[in-house]
Order: structure tokens, then C-alpha cells, then sequence
């Protein structure tokens, strides 16, 4: 596994006699060290097939990079985008809406929830794990209790609900991913982003209860979700103007929507003094000359 930060997922090689296995390919800016790591590890071999959990910025990112490097690579992403991949539609892939940015892919087979696969000599099964994204998939081999669990369940929590930004009902959807990573009790979990853990229940339950948290007050949802796409920004950036940063803000629909629906008394420019106030106080940055910078 090669443990990538927040910019970059994790991603997870698999390598077996005859066929070599890549999950999750991080984000376009890490493409370059993703290649040297494969490099490193293959020791010659290619990248037989490329799987994606789900297609967020920084989960496949550095697909088209892999795509290059190992042409025979097939690629195979979570369902219900297919559409969009093919027609490189940025606007259904979410790409544009959160100002972020990824380079054109293709994509030869979808990823059925419920299908048994033999990746690089083992069994996984493909479950569908939506909430944090609608058609975000996980990874699970029975034989040893192994979940990829994506951004479905981390150690402290899970991804943001990007379906609850844009006015759609989904935290039932991660309380029902939870159950189902309830139900199959992995041993080890790697997650999309953070270390491997094994103690499940411990994490399940901080998950359960983040969860019911942002049910109670889906505000506080609305603003850690603001936090993170400022803060994501800002990691593939480290130092950003303020000016640019309001112009980002302004272009980007999603935030400009969570705005207008939910701070619409105040202008823009103080709903992101806001939050950037918030991740200062986090000691996730700090402002220096009309920049932001970014920090541990």
C-alpha cells in the first residue's frame, strides 16, 4: 500500500503470479511519484489493470499517467459514470463543480457491485458502498478479511457526502455502508486515506456517531465540506492568493450553491473568511501578505 496524505488516495498493489492489480490512483499532481513507486515495486513486471473505487479527483487522477506508461493497462471504474468517462463529461464528473482537476481517462469495464473477482490470484468481492459517493465501490477478500474500504470508512470517520452538498438525501445511504462493512467484520482495513487499521468496531462506532452528529446538524456538514474542498485546494496549491481564492470560490458551483442555500445573508467573500478562519484556528494554515499557505 503506498499511504499518499489527503491530496492522493491510498493506493493498493496487488501482485500475483500471472497479474498485477492497482487500486485507487491519487491525484494528478502525485502521478509522477505513484510511477516511480509502481516502477519500483513491479521490478519490470507491467500493470496488468487499473481499478477504481470511485471517481473523485483524487482517486483517479493519475489514471491517464498510468494509462501511458503501461499501455496495455485496462481500466476498470465503480458503475454509473461510464457515460461520462467516455464522452469526458467534467460537469457530470463533479471535476468542474468543485474546481478541481483531472486528466482525460478512458475506462474499458465497469466494476458490478456484487460480482467475485480473482485479482492477482485471490478472491475479492465488489460491493456497493454509496454515501460518500453514489457509486463508490469497496473491496473485500474473504479469505483474509481484508477491506478496501475506500472513502467509505476511515479510522476517525469517512468522506464528506458530497450527494447531501447537492441537495440530496444520502446520510441513510452511509448508514447503510456502515452496516455493510458491519456485517462482513474485516480484520485489516486500508482505507482511502490514513494507515491501515484492524480495530473495525472502534472505528465503526466513531463513524456512527460522526454520523448521527451531522444528522442532528446538517450545518455542521455543510461546513466541514467547505473546510475540505478549501483545504484540498490548498494542499495541491500550498500558497494561494486571497484574491484567486475568492475568484476559485466564485467559479466553483458547488461552493457558490452551498452559498446561496445556506449562507445567502452574507456575501461570499465572508462565508470564506469564515471557513478559512476555522482552518487557521485548526493550525491548517496560515495567511502571510494577502496569501493563504498552507500548513500541517
Amino acid at each position: 500500500m503506498f499511504e499518499r496524505g489527503w491530496l492522493s488516495s491510498n493506493s493498493v498493489l496487488l501482485q500475483g503470479a500471472e497479474q498485477t492489480v492497482l487500486v485507487d490512483s491519487g491525484y494528478h499532481t502525485h502521478a509522477p511519484l505513484l510511477l516511480d513507486l509502481v516502477h519500483q515495486q513491479l521490478q519490470g513486471r507491467q500493470l496488468d489493470l487499473l481499478l477504481n473505487t470511485h471517481l473523485h479527483s483524487d482517486h483517479c487522477g493519475g489514471n491517464a499517467a498510468l494509462a501511458a506508461r503501461f499501455p496495455a493497462l485496462q481500466t476498470w471504474i465503480a458503475p454509473g459514470e461510464a457515460q461520462a468517462v467516455a464522452k469526458w463529461d467534467e460537469q457530470a464528473l463533479h471535476f468542474r463543480a468543485i474546481g478541481q482537476h483531472c486528466p482525460r481517462f478512458s475506462a474499458d469495464r465497469l466494476l458490478q457491485a456484487g460480482e467475485r473477482l480473482e485479482l492477482a490470484g485471490q478472491i475479492w468481492d465488489v460491493h456497493a458502498a454509496p454515501g460518500h459517493d453514489p457509486h463508490s465501490v469497496v473491496l473485500f477478500a474473504p479469505s483474509t478479511g481484508v477491506l478496501v474500504s475506500a472513502d467509505a470508512l476511515w479510522e476517525n470517520g469517512f468522506g464528506v457526502v458530497f450527494p447531501e452538498l447537492e441537495g440530496e438525501n444520502a446520510f441513510d445511504a452511509v448508514g447503510a455502508t456502515l452496516d455493510l462493512i458491519a456485517r462482513l467484520q474485516p480484520r485489516l482495513v486500508i482505507p482511502g486515506h490514513g494507515s491501515p487499521f484492524t480495530d473495525a468496531p472502534a472505528a465503526l462506532a466513531r463513524a456512527y456517531s460522526r454520523l448521527e452528529h451531522f444528522r442532528r446538524q446538517p450545518l455542521r456538514h455543510v461546513r466541514y465540506g467547505l473546510k475540505v474542498l478549501v483545504k484540498f485546494k490548498l494542499l495541491e496549491l500550498q500558497s494561494w492568493p486571497l484574491a484567486d481564492l475568492y475568484q476559485w470560490a466564485k467559479d466553483s458551483h458547488t461552493i457558490w450553491q452551498l452559498h446561496q442555500t445556506y449562507f445567502p445573508e452574507m456575501p461570499l467573500t465572508d462565508c470564506i473568511d469564515g471557513v478559512l478562519a476555522e482552518l487557521e484556528s485548526a493550525g491548517a494554515l496560515r495567511r502571510e501578505a494577502g496569501c493563504v499557505l498552507d500548513a500541517a
